[in-house]
């Protein structure tokens, strides 16, 4: 009969013996992550949500209507198959439906909730890479301020200012995911992380494994294009660190890849490989590739301690992972699926990882050492002055002028008089992208959707375009109203008012002007629970 293996536990002694050691003391990287999870979560709560957040609390508010059959996150539209119905929005629509809270609030309460994953997973990651312990603050440093001279701000970018916006997003959550599956598997692929008991054979449990595929399908079903570079950064970590192999030990990686397959195949919401075909949002992404000096030229920084890693073992994972990350933007590029290029995100990582490593080894430090630490303070510092400092520094109280992340107008004044599912016809950029997160649905949904054919969404915003030309006539606009049952305008200062519809309210900052479709005609002068209405232009 097999006999497992023990792993022996340090003896603790002298007089700390009896309580197991001695007083617990934080580690550098706890007091940094701290004091940097306060400071990151009052930034967020600061600044306005904006671009991609209307889509997300949309997405909350269709799964707090109906947490089974949720419609189209954006229209009157039924919405089976849409990716955006993940298990990370299905725990935000529960959550919601539990508090009664709106979309908008879901994310502000879920954006720290996020940084906690993103925080803790990346210590543990840096943990399994090196033990030196001010190797994750260096990482966290560098991850937050070595990128570009030039804003990169999108979803799945971790840098200071981009994470002001993003944090609640869905990639956020599963970028902090990857980080714990990446420690898991580079300590199973070392055979390190403190484990207690080994099974038959020296071989961890299958529970570990299983367990480890389990939340490799859920990042994928939380964020796909994550789940690519997750997955990279996992060949790269077994190819690189895993040096004896048998058959029971390609049985259990083999389980991890089966029941990662397993479970985002059994999520009832969509087909999460029926997006592999998908092009409708690659014409989009094509922007990622337009600047990559000006947004990650401070990342190559990295590019030193790297090759340093790459000498003295070819098969190092962060060495691995970049080369295949390089390769995925670089098919991105060729084949014109420019949505591969949201992996530019996790590219820098083993960069930045690999200058943190670098620069936590204790000293005295060689010359070059000291120069390469001496040019990642310099990035750091140029990284923090021309793009970074306006997400920490409020514009009342900057000296300078830095620059501020976007500032997008709230639409309550609006929401508070359309009911949710009412449908409402807008083409201006702010509304568009966010008036849909307050309940409402919109004529033209602003983004693709697996879940409604790409082709009827450009009917529906021909049909708007038309809907909103000075030259329309009434009949077309009856007509179109009918269609989708519009019942609310939501329009910029520069459109005309439709004769047959009637103001209710408008916003002093943007003066976009809400009117509903039908009803008698009024004095527009006339005052209204927002203030005296604007004298508009009527047809």
């Amino acid at each position: 009969m097999s006999v497992g293996v023990l792993v022996r536990r340090r003896t603790v002694d002298g007089a700390t013996a009896l309580r197991g050691g001695g007083s617990w003391r934080p580690s550098p990287y706890q007091c940094a992550g701290f004091l940097f999870f306060l400071m990151m979560t009052l930034a967020f709560w600061r600044v306005p949500l904006c671009c991609d957040a209307g889509q997300h609390a949309a997405v909350v508010e269709r799964l707090k209507a109906d947490l089974l059959h949720p419609r189209h996150p954006m229209a009157d539209l039924p919405g089976a198959g849409s990716p955006y119905y993940s298990p990370y929005a299905v725990a935000q629509g529960a959550f919601a439906r539990l508090t009664g809270l709106g979309g908008w609030e879901v994310l502000r309460l879920t954006g720290p909730l996020n940084l906690l994953v993103l925080l803790t997973g990346l210590g543990r990651f840096v943990r399994v890479l090196t033990p030196r312990p001010w190797a994750p603050v260096l990482a966290l440093t560098a991850t937050a301020l070595l990128w570009g001279v030039e804003r990169a701000w999108w979803s799945g970018y971790l840098n200071l200012m981009s994470m002001t916006g993003n944090l609640p997003y869905p990639s956020a959550f599963a970028i902090g995911l990857t980080f714990w599956a990446w420690a898991l598997t580079g300590a199973r692929a070392r055979d390190t992380g403190g484990v207690r008991y080994l099974g038959p054979g020296g071989l961890r449990p299958l529970s570990g494994y299983a367990g480890l595929g389990l939340l490799y399908g859920l990042i994928l079903l939380v964020h796909p294009i994550t789940a690519v570079a997750a997955v990279l950064g996992a060949l790269a970590l077994v190819a690189g660190w895993q040096r004896r192999w048998s058959a029971a030990l390609a049985g259990r990686w083999a389980l991890t890849g089966a029941v990662a397959l397993t479970t985002a195949a059994c999520w009832p919401y969509f087909d999460v490989f029926a997006l592999a075909g998908d092009s409708s949002v690659d014409a989009m992404h094509r922007r990622l590739y337009l600047d990559p000096a000006g947004q990650f030229g401070l990342a190559l920084l990295g590019l030193p301690a790297l090759w340093l890693r790459a000498r003295r073992s070819r098969r190092d994972p962060l060495v691995l992972m970049f080369a295949l990350d390089c390769a995925v933007v670089t098919y991105g590029w060729v084949s014109g699926h420019y949505t591969y290029g949201r992996a530019l995100g996790l590219t820098l990582l083993p960069l930045q990882l690999a200058l943190a490593v670098e620069l936590a080894a204790p000293r005295p430090w060689p010359v070059w050492r000291r120069l390469l630490g001496g040019a990642a303070a310099a990035g750091a510092v140029a990284g923090l002055l021309t793009v970074h400092a306006g997400a920490l520094v409020p514009p009342a109280v900057d000296p300078v002028g830095f620059r501020q992340p976007p500032d997008w107008p709230s639409y309550d004044w609006a929401a508070r008089h359309i009911a949710p599912g009412e449908v409402v016809i807008t083409d201006g950029y702010y509304a568009v992208h966010a008036i849909a997160g307050y309940g409402p649905d919109l004529a033209a949904p602003a983004w693709p959707d697996a879940s409604l054919d790409e082709r009827e969404r450009l009917r529906r915003v021909a049909d708007v375009r038309a809907y909103l030309d000075p030259a329309s006539t009434r009949a077309l606009r009856d007509t179109v109203v009918r269609r989708y049952g519009v019942r609310w305008l939501l329009l910029t200062p520069y459109q005309r008012v439709p004769a047959e519809a009637v103001v209710v309210a408008w916003s002093r900052r943007t003066g976009e002007v809400l009117a509903r479709v039908g009803g008698e005609r009024r004095d527009y002068s006339t005052t209204s629970s927002t203030g005296m209405l604007p004298r508009v232009a009527l047809e």
